[in-house]
């Protein structure tokens, strides 16, 4: 029988090899330059808002703004970017978000802003980071083997650590040397550049003659994936708690930096920085830490470092001191999310994948604005360096819950499209929208074998379910107790279409399992049965 699964250790550790294939190294170079731009605009706007107004408040709602706005438009632009031309949409956002860099630039630049309306465009350019982070994510697995993906995954935190590591104290000094307005028309000049390698890239699009998914369908198909993973959710609960926490320095940083250390601008990126250059030296580290650990280990040593690190924010006065936590903070919160981004990639197929990440997405940035606005709220009535505290206990706290019942697991189910489904054989073709559709499959199963054939079917239940099942049921024939009856229904008979291009390796071994423990001899009787709605035409 085909194995399901492998082990992340198996998988070979080559940190750089992702970027011996053209296409992933010209996107690569394209998302460094943005990363760039991006982290030196984050640098202008917080800096801005320090200058605007000294309410810690305002500034940690800078931040919720950003991440509230990805909380609510990356569900469906996750959808959209599963049903539409993934390359199409990503050159839209590109330029949203080049206009809305620009319009912050302008608006600086005339003295126009105030910190309501900084708060405001933040919010609009981050609708455009919501479109997308689905999308870039998405398109990673399409560019290199499987076997690359960590690596990929790795390299495409690091293009944001190096931009991280670098580009913050570039933006402290065009801020200091011309103002923050400098730093947001750089950042729109970068989305130009990304732009033109987009419109050269020429992706090899999968054909089909099944009509496109309907966006309200594909998002409760996502939903329903992730509902009935166990390792999303594992994943997704791991991630939001620790993120949660973890917010209080993204959000608090610049106040830390401005009032904690009398630093100016300069200083600030230069702090900032030093995250990133920690996040990108862990680089040489992580897949040596992958091969000796489990997925679950690392991860919870990354949450428990980044905890710590907060700690010794708190305690710390002095501005150097400051720095190596805050490298050591790059080296754990790299680690931490280099885990969950790769295990979700890894329990996730191609054909939903957008739509994951974006839910991945809503509870990544939905901690960081909800905490973001706790711990400035917590910082502004009671200290900067208790919520420091509390956000470094509120990690552990999560890690521990999250060993206990959202372990990340170490296994990779197997996503290879088995096609094994016969096509169904018809008198009359369906419509595409004619449903739902009720499937049904019949077994005779032996006295001996009842028990575990129920147990194997059970498993099954959460594939089809996953699959795109939206009811499940095992019946039982009391009057013939050998035969038992498989029934799941769909939304459409092109939804049951798409399920016979998408049913997986480790769907047909769980389905062989089944089929070990039937009467010898028979073989499952398959039957599609289609809703008929009032006052349809009888078909012949």
């Amino acid at each position: 029988m085909t194995t399901t699964s492998t082990t992340a250790a198996e998988l070979t550790p080559s940190a750089w090899s992702p970027l011996r294939h053209a296409v992933f190294r010209a996107l690569w170079i394209a998302g460094l330059v943005s990363d760039f731009g991006a982290w030196m605009h984050q640098v202008g706007e917080a800096w801005l808002m320090t200058s605007l107004s000294p309410s810690p408040l305002l500034v940690a709602l800078l931040q919720a703004a950003d991440s509230l706005a990805i909380f609510l438009f990356s569900l469906p632009d996750g959808a959209l970017a599963d049903v539409i031309d993934r390359r199409r949409l990503a050159i839209l956002t590109q330029v949203w978000m080049l206009f809305a860099a620009l319009s912050l630039g302008v608006l600086t630049l005339a003295g126009a802003m105030t910190p309501w309306m900084l708060i405001g465009l933040s919010f609009v350019m981050s609708i455009g980071v919501a479109m997308d982070a689905p999308v870039w994510q998405a398109i990673v697995p399409e560019m290199v083997p499987r076997s690359e993906l960590p690596q990929a995954v790795t390299l495409a935190g690091v293009s944001i650590n190096i931009a991280r590591a670098i580009a913050p104290a570039l933006g402290g000094l065009v801020v200091a040397a011309a103002g923050p307005f400098a730093v947001f028309l750089l950042n729109a000049i970068t989305f130009v550049y990304v732009i033109a390698v987009l419109v050269r890239w020429r992706p090899v699009r999968a054909k089909t003659n099944l009509p496109a998914e309907r966006l309200l369908g594909a998002i409760h198909r996502g939903l329903r994936f992730v509902r009935h993973s166990p390792e999303l959710l594992a994943a997704f609960f791991q991630s939001g708690v620790s993120l949660f926490g973890g917010s209080c320095l993204l959000a608090l940083l610049p106040v830390f930096a401005r009032r904690e250390l009398s630093l100016q601008s300069t200083g600030y990126g230069l702090l900032y920085g030093c995250m990133g250059v920690g996040a990108v030296l862990s680089t040489v580290l992580l897949p040596k830490l992958r091969a000796k650990r489990s997925p679950d280990a690392t991860l919870t040593a990354a949450i428990v470092g980044f905890a710590v690190v907060l700690l010794a924010l708190s305690l710390v006065r002095s501005a150097w001191l400051a720095g190596g936590a805050m490298f050591a903070g790059g080296v754990a919160w790299m680690a931490m999310m280099s885990s969950v981004n790769v295990a979700v990639q890894f329990a996730t197929p191609s054909w939903v994948r957008a739509r994951v990440l974006s839910v991945y997405m809503i509870v990544f940035q939905g901690a960081i604005a909800l905490g973001s606005v706790v711990w400035g709220t917590l910082a502004q009535r009671s200290g900067l360096r208790l919520a420091l505290v509390a956000g470094g206990a509120t990690m552990v706290a999560g890690s521990l819950a999250g060993r206990t019942w959202f372990r990340l697991s170490a296994r990779v189910p197997d996503f290879t499209p088995s096609l094994h489904w016969p096509k169904p054989a018809l008198v009359c073709e369906p419509a595409g929208e004619d449903g739902p559709v009720l499937v049904t499959v019949e077994f005779r199963v032996p006295p001996q074998n009842v028990e575990p054939f129920i147990a194997a079917a059970n498993r099954l239940q959460r594939l089809r379910r996953r699959n795109g099942a939206y009811q499940w049921q095992l019946f039982r024939d009391p009057s013939a107790p050998d035969r038992f009856v498989e029934t799941y229904m769909v939304d459409s008979w092109a939804d049951h279409l798409r399920q016979h291009d998408r049913v997986t390796v480790e769907e047909r071994d769980a389905e062989s399992s089944l089929g070990a423990l039937v009467v010898a001899g028979t073989e499952p009787v398959v039957k599609h049965m289609i809703a008929v709605q009032p006052g349809a035409a009888s078909q012949t």
